[in-house]
């Protein structure tokens, strides 16, 4: 009663019927990712322990593992990554995060500290640090790595001395130490350590945000001049497929970095 298992890239068939046919008939249909392994994709990550991490509403970090089945004792997801044609099956680790975006929504719709969501990386420059105050924003519970449904959010650390740009800094770095959270499970449960982390996705607009993550990261972030990774994963499979590129190393060619922030070198700012 299930469909047949097929890869991610090859000719399933072709448009045909309705007003759909009609503007695109003939057309082949020849790649099929989900929405995560479709980001991957797009980022090129095809060596084990290549890295993409997407900034939304929430977040999903996803680690190529090449042919190897990790099952995570470390609280992350094992998935399949992609298959392209009669090629390996390629699998992956991947964690998620509840609340990163909507944290910045919260801070301008609930609490009215800041009138548009780019406003938070102004308003967070105007401080050096968090001021002591740390941000856990467990509204709907935690994710990975530790899966507690029955967690709600926390913020520490405040004294007279904090102000609204603390808070600004702490709900940045909140999303950053989350994903530290997940890159350190990635890590123990790979036996590979991050070496660079690509992103995507409307946070990334944030600069001071993805210099935080490379800080805490102790490793690069390359932001992709095409931010809309997901349709560009599936439009590079469906390239593969009907030989409009011969392989992934014509995609690792074709993709281009918009920008790239490095650690500076500060250590473990670890409360």
């Amino acid at each position: 009663m299930l469909p047949e298992i097929r890869s991610s890239a090859e000719v399933y068939g072709e448009i045909t019927g309705g007003r759909l046919g009609e503007l695109l008939g003939g057309i082949p249909v020849a790649s099929a990712l989900g929405d995560q392994q479709a980001a991957l994709f797009g980022q090129t990550c095809f060596a084990e322990g290549e890295t993409k991490s997407t900034y939304g509403t929430g977040t999903f970090m996803v680690m190529n593992t090449g042919d190897k089945i990790i099952n995570s004792y470390s609280g992350l997801l094992t998935t399949v990554g992609y298959k392209i044609g009669e090629q390996d099956t390629v699998y992956a680790l991947e964690g998620s995060i509840a609340v990163t975006g909507s944290l910045v929504q919260w801070m301008r719709d609930q609490m009215g500290l800041i009138s548009t969501a780019a406003e938070i990386e102004t308003l967070a420059l105007s401080v050096e640090d968090n001021g002591g105050a740390y941000f856990v924003p467990a509204f709907s519970g935690l994710f990975a790595p530790y899966w507690r449904s029955d967690a709600r959010g926390v913020i520490a650390g405040l004294t007279r001395y904090v102000t609204k740009a603390h808070l600004a800094r702490a709900v940045l770095e909140a999303t950053a130490w989350q994903t530290r959270e997940i890159a350190d499970a990635m890590t123990k449960d790979s036996g590979v350590e991050l070496t660079a982390l690509k992103v995507d996705g409307g946070m990334t607009s944030n600069n001071l945000l993805m210099q935080t993550l490379s800080d805490f990261l102790d490793a690069p972030v390359v932001r992709p001049m095409v931010a809309e990774t997901t349709c560009l994963g599936a439009a590079y499979a469906a390239g593969l497929a009907v030989g409009f590129w011969n392989s992934t190393d014509d995609l690792r060619a074709n993709w281009r970095r918009a920008a790239e922030w490095t650690p500076h070198g500060r250590g473990d700012p670890r409360p």
